[in-house]
């Protein structure tokens, strides 16, 4: 009988522990934001998702040589003379075709070593950290603003006008070598 009643007065205690933290809370203002349409206030140096601006990327591969786990794959074709790219935002005078900047987000560690080398500052961490995906494949972000024929195409003409440069060279070499052949040595003696 004595374990019985013991029993009720540790139930009861227990409740009252229990109660007495759920009063002490009933009447403060909630602190709990409602998330989906409230967002939280971030820290203001918060490494979320990364971006690139591909106005004032320049192919400098300067942010896929410093990435630690090599999520940054970038592909660069060089442009031709004729072809005038313009300039990035701070001046910096482009050279090369970027045809490819992928960025594999499942892989990235958000550690932002990739975006201090950056010449240009085209690459940053935006305040973006609700990007789930359901395939690990549409975690691959692709920057690049070229349509992929347009990525061929630039890679064609460069081919092109290599393969006429390398025609040229040839043709230079084949009419200097006749004109040596034919005129005679001045170190040897004439017979």
């Amino acid at each position: 009988m004595k374990e019985y009643f013991s029993n009720i007065y540790t139930a009861l205690v227990t409740i009252f522990i229990g109660m007495k933290v759920t009063l002490k809370h009933l009447f403060v203002p909630s602190v709990t934001i409602q998330y989906p349409d409230v967002k939280p206030e971030l820290p203001e140096r918060e490494r979320n998702r990364l971006y690139v601006n591909m106005d004032d990327c320049i192919g400098c591969d300067q942010c896929a040589r410093a990435c630690p786990v090599n999520c940054i794959q970038i592909e660069t074709t060089k442009a031709l003379p004729t072809e005038d790219l313009g300039k990035t935002s701070n001046g910096k005078k482009k050279a090369l075709w970027v045809t490819g900047f992928t960025i594999d987000l499942a892989k990235c560690c958000y550690c932002q070593l990739c975006v201090f080398p950056c010449p240009t500052e085209c690459i940053y961490m935006t305040d973006v950290y609700e990007f789930s995906e359901y395939q690990r494949s549409n975690l691959i972000y692709d920057f690049v603003t070229l349509t992929p024929e347009e990525r061929q195409q630039k890679r064609d003409n460069l081919e092109k006008f290599n393969a006429e440069k390398e025609a040229e060279k040839l043709k230079a070499a084949s009419e200097a070598k006749p004109k040596t052949e034919t005129e005679p040595k001045k170190d040897q003696p004439k017979e």
